[in-house]
């Protein structure tokens, strides 16, 4: 009995551990996939009919934007991530008229379909404010910026402004606290 016992911890272990590793397998599949997938070849025509005030360099940083914006997604698993860039928003828009190719894309890249919400359909007001956080943390996470004390802007926070998009959306960084608060001292503190 003790041996059988023995035997059904150990394949349990193993399965566990045999689980483990498919998972993150499957993950790095999925990431390598949605990197090196051909973005521009299906949305570059598409991209320049809908802001042709981009040259075709920043129209490929939006690429690589919406790169960014999957990667938040497939990190995410399937929680909401919100879009914190209009322009990487639209080039979505677009991928998502290809309907199959996108069907396609989101099978291999996130293992089921990506939808798209906009803010207006979302279920209430802390959804939405909820997936712009996530979407803020992980893209940190990504670039290796502290959250609570960035020293620059995540590249899908940054987008819109430094393309100057016209709608966009305009994020920036704040101190906290403010230097005047960080500096003050109470009234009752003794002198030194």
């Amino acid at each position: 009995m003790a041996k059988l016992i023995a035997f059904l911890v150990v394949a349990t272990l193993l399965s566990l551990i045999v689980a483990k590793i498919w998972q993150r397998l499957g993950r790095q599949r999925r990431e390598a996939f949605i990197e090196s997938y051909p973005y521009r070849k299906f949305l570059d025509q598409r991209l320049t009919a809908r802001r042709p005030e981009l040259s075709p360099a920043q129209r490929e940083q939006v690429f690589s934007g919406l790169r960014d914006y999957f990667h938040l997604c497939s990190t995410a698993g399937r929680r909401m991530v919100a879009m914190p860039s209009q322009v990487v928003d639209d080039a979505w828009h677009e991928f998502i008229l290809f309907t199959r190719q996108y069907d396609q894309f989101c099978r291999h890249a996130f293992g089921h379909f990506l939808h798209h919400t906009p803010a207006e359909a979302m279920p209430s007001p802390t959804a939405a404010s909820s997936g712009i956080k996530r979407a803020w943390r992980l893209a940190c996470a990504r670039e290796g910026i502290d959250p609570r004390r960035p020293q620059r802007l995540p590249r899908l926070f940054a987008m819109d402004a430094a393309l100057l998009i016209s709608g966009g959306f305009i994020y920036q960084l704040i101190a906290w606290p403010p230097a005047a608060m960080a500096q003050s001292v109470p009234a009752s503190a003794p002198a030194t």
